[in-house]
């Protein structure tokens, strides 16, 4: 769920209706088309996606994981990373469609889209109904606040330890999943659409703090320079990321992961998480197994 030089041009502040949309953004082809309920997920995803020429998947616009320029080109570590393994398989074109986090996995399981390739964050919960690859990025988790901080959230375990406080959270994200294993109550929790809206209710004062993967925060920061970023969360668990898929398409993760391995060992893979501001170094020795271990 986090993002933003990504959680992840337009930022991920669309807005609920835009992000709800069909409208989607031709990764390679920087064109958008309309997504049918396609039902052709079926049994050998990998000829699927050789034989139609493109696979379709579900996406944020969350920089730096994911982002939509104002041309509809999709791009963002995930998809830039998604879209370099799946032309080593032989899959030349990726469609991106937008959709909130809440949806994306009842959207892949659908057949809406073939993938998701968003900055969702492994934890329990998710590894039960999808199959994710080995990790593309490894994240921190930040509160946005207001300046100086007059409130000093820094920890989950404070947002606990003091019931008047107010977080605003994406609905479904990671960060809504780590304060609800930590046992925050829903009413300290305020539910917000985007990265704009978070910001927003911080800005309004119906929130004291917005959580979201650090990397979100900076480049929400880039356009509102009026609250701070706290330094990484040091009771959040380590985040990670990488393509989520059916439970069907075991045959197809594998290929993936193995051509997956090959990209990371290449320059390309560290200059996209480069560019996107994320270190390519932090990747190694982390597996899906252990981040699949995350509560929530």
């Amino acid at each position: 769920m986090t993002y933003d030089p990504s959680r992840r041009a337009l930022l991920r502040g669309l807005g609920a209706a835009a992000m709800a949309a069909p409208l989607t953004g031709i990764l390679a082809g920087c064109s958008r088309t309309e997504i049918p309920g396609s039902a052709s997920a079926a049994q050998d995803l990998l000829a699927t996606g050789r034989k139609q020429g493109f696979l379709r998947v579900g996406i944020a616009n969350e920089p730096p994981y994911t982002q939509v320029t104002a041309d509809g080109n999709v791009t963002g570590a995930e998809p830039d990373v998604f879209r370099a393994v799946c032309k080593r398989l032989g899959i030349n074109d990726v469609q991106g469609v937008i959709t909130p986090y809440a949806s994306m996995i009842p959207g892949l399981k659908a057949n809406r889209w073939d993938a998701i390739a968003a900055g969702l964050f492994m934890k329990q919960s998710r590894c039960a109904e999808v199959l994710y690859s080995e990790p593309v990025i490894v994240s921190t988790e930040s509160f946005g606040v207001k300046p100086g901080n007059p409130k000093k959230i820094t920890t989950v375990a404070g947002v606990l330890a003091n019931a008047d406080l107010k977080i605003a959270v994406l609905p479904g994200g990671f960060e809504d999943g780590i304060l609800k294993t930590a046992k925050v109550p829903d009413g300290q929790l305020v539910k917000v659409d985007d990265g704009r809206s978070g910001i927003e209710a911080l800005r309004a004062g119906r929130a004291d703090a917005f959580f979201l993967p650090t990397l979100s925060l900076k480049a929400l920061q880039e356009k509102d320079k009026d609250f701070e970023v706290t330094e990484p969360v040091g009771d959040a668990p380590r985040t990670g990321s990488g393509a989520a898929f059916r439970p069907g398409d075991k045959t197809f993760l594998a290929e993936y992961n193995k051509e997956l391995a090959a990209f990371k060992a290449t320059s390309e893979f560290a200059e996209i998480l480069t560019k996107w501001g994320f270190d390519a170094q932090t990747t190694k020795g982390v597996t899906a197994a252990e981040l699949c271990k995350n509560a929530g």
